[in-house]
């Protein structure tokens, strides 16, 4: 069967992340079944217009604002698509009215808020207007996501049938839960792009919040972006320069360890698709301390797996982590119940209901669920 999915990023692409990097997983399984999958994307500058990444064809073409027409006339070039992904990203590719053949719709999050920390009044008011009419306006499309937040939004905004799959990880669970303690330093990792929704800020903020409760903190910041300089001068205005370290992007062997060592992973974001880097962290037998935000309300089991914050602040992330220093047998706890269930999302658990489910759907089997396994 031939399958097609519509992405403005590609995994080669310089603002790529982990939505690319789930697709990816998705498309490679099916590729590895033998199917001919293609993924279309933006162009980007110094890109190849074709290539072929763990066996996904690549297709590259327009940029913002051109890339739905440069798709649609590589479209017609092409012999019959059994299933066209159309991944929504603010904006999707409005496939139903031009792809002819079976299709569903493939969204992370509802972006909502987000459109208020990337543009001014009034853009972010279009962008968020805009949003919710392309929800009504796709009400009777079939949606695919990861998590019951973005269900739940998608339904408010007028969709009627979305279907959930969750997220797979290639980072494999340690085999043996190494011994860890709750001591001072209290090491705190941040895994992300840095970018102006992911507030990584407010992890820097929390280290200042842990230090005037005397609390000591070693915060290690991974990943690059935009916001990296802003960040670097609220190190220096907080004066924590001492206890704030940024690692850049890391090698995936070098990533896992740090998360290894770390106590907790922290993460702030606005909202999440799922936060695939809270299972990662789990995964090595760190507990995540999160906001209380779409996915990561989720991919954190409060009291269980990890802590999520009573609030939005600092403050709040604080309380939960010296809640956890008075009683390290409660931490230890989360530990294993974390790394026990980041077991469950390994790809090779995920992957092969989910392909079985898009392979129904390219056959027509509309009426089909996908299997839950978690």
């Amino acid at each position: 069967m031939r399958f097609l999915m519509l992405n403005w990023r590609d995994p080669r692409n310089p603002l790529s992340g982990g939505a690319e990097r789930v697709t990816l997983g998705y498309l490679s399984a099916l590729a590895q079944r033998g199917h001919e999958v293609f993924w279309f994307a933006n162009a980007f500058p110094g890109c190849t217009r074709a290539e072929v990444i763990h066996g996904v064809q690549i297709v590259r073409g327009g940029r913002m604002g051109s890339s739905i027409f440069a798709a649609r006339s590589w479209y017609k070039t092409q012999p019959r698509f059994d299933l066209v992904m159309d991944q929504h990203h603010g904006i999707p590719w409005f496939t139903p009215w031009w792809c002819g053949t079976s299709h569903v719709s493939y969204i992370h999050e509802v972006l909502g808020p987000i459109w208020n920390a990337f543009y001014p009044w009034p853009l972010s008011w279009i962008g968020r207007t805009q949003e919710r009419w392309t929800h009504w306006l796709y009400r009777n499309a079939r949606f695919w996501t990861a998590c019951e937040s973005t269900r739940d939004d998608l339904k408010r905004h007028g969709v009627r049938h979305v279907s959930i799959v969750r997220y797979g990880v290639d980072t494999v669970a340690l085999p043996e839960l190494p011994a860890k303690n709750l001591t001072q330093p209290v090491r705190l990792a941040v895994v992300s792009r840095l970018a102006p929704n992911k507030r990584i800020g407010e992890a820097v903020k929390l280290a200042n919040v842990l230090r005037t409760r005397g609390i000591a903190a070693q915060l290690d910041i991974v990943g690059g972006g935009e916001e990296e300089p802003s960040l670097r001068s609220l190190v220096q205005q907080l004066q924590l320069q001492d206890c704030v370290h940024f690692r850049g992007r890391l090698p995936e062997e070098t990533k896992d360890a740090l998360l290894r060592d770390a106590h907790f992973l922290i993460h702030t974001s606005q909202r999440e698709g799922w936060g695939l880097n809270v299972i990662e962290a789990n995964a090595m037998g760190t507990p995540a301390v999160v906001y209380p935000v779409a996915g990561l309300r989720e991919s954190t089991l409060h009291q269980r797996t990890g802590w999520v914050s009573a609030a939005e602040t600092p403050k709040s992330l604080a309380d939960g982590i010296a809640r956890l220093l008075a009683k390290p047998d409660l931490y230890q706890t989360y530990r294993i119940n974390a790394w026990q269930r980041a077991k469950l999302f390994h790809w090779s658990r995920i992957l092969p209901a989910a392909c079985d489910w898009l392979e129904a759907l390219a056959r027509g089997e509309h009426h089909v669920e996908p299997a839950e396994l978690l």
